[in-house]
């Protein structure tokens, strides 16, 4: 297993080796006892996750649960490709409002630790592409939220996403008041 630091220190790249041969592949894509090895020991993961992305384009995000149902996210890509991005929201934090992005694909076979307190999203570069993701809390409708997905300056690769009405609609992210605050910040 690889694991790679970021920009973003709390974001880690975790890339599950991959035993193939003439049929395909063998991954363990989540194994607490080798990533505790490698000295990265996550939270319990109590939900897992999956959407598909018919057409190119697609962007969902940034998205967020506010405390106390924040949630931290080991994301993959199970078909397809796509570009992946975390945002530090933590108020008081060093990374206050900076980002890492990085291609996932099933080819790749990557994926991204995203901490609770950063928001989330992603663009899709292939069709029918599909994100497969643990979550360290369940889903809860009151916590959900959303920043403009432009109010950053990310490179997203797309002038003109497909977006739901949800992300169209989701304040700047000058204009938003972060629910989550960093350790240690006043």
């Amino acid at each position: 297993m690889q694991i790679e630091t970021t920009s973003l220190p709390e974001v880690l790249v975790i890339t599950p080796a991959r035993h193939g041969d003439s049929r395909g592949f063998f991954s363990e894509s989540w194994n607490r006892a080798k990533l505790e090895q490698a000295g990265v020991h996550l939270p319990d993961f109590v939900q897992d996750n999956h959407s598909m992305s018919s057409k190119v384009g697609t962007l969902r995000g940034l998205h967020y649960q506010s405390p106390p149902h924040a949630q931290g996210k080991l994301v993959r890509c199970g078909r397809g490709a796509l570009w992946d991005v975390a945002v530090d929201a933590r108020q008081g934090s060093a990374t206050y409002g900076q980002w890492y992005g990085t291609e996932l694909s099933f080819e790749n076979g990557r994926q991204l630790w995203i901490p609770a307190g950063f928001l989330h999203g992603f663009v899709t570069r292939e069709p029918d592409t599909e994100i497969v993701y643990k979550c360290t809390a369940h889903y809860d409708a009151a916590s959900d939220g959303a920043v403009r997905w432009d109010s950053l300056g990310i490179d997203w690769g797309v002038s003109d996403p497909l977006l739901s009405d949800k992300d169209l609609a989701a304040p700047a992210f000058d204009d938003w008041v972060s629910p989550f605050t960093a350790k240690g910040a006043a």
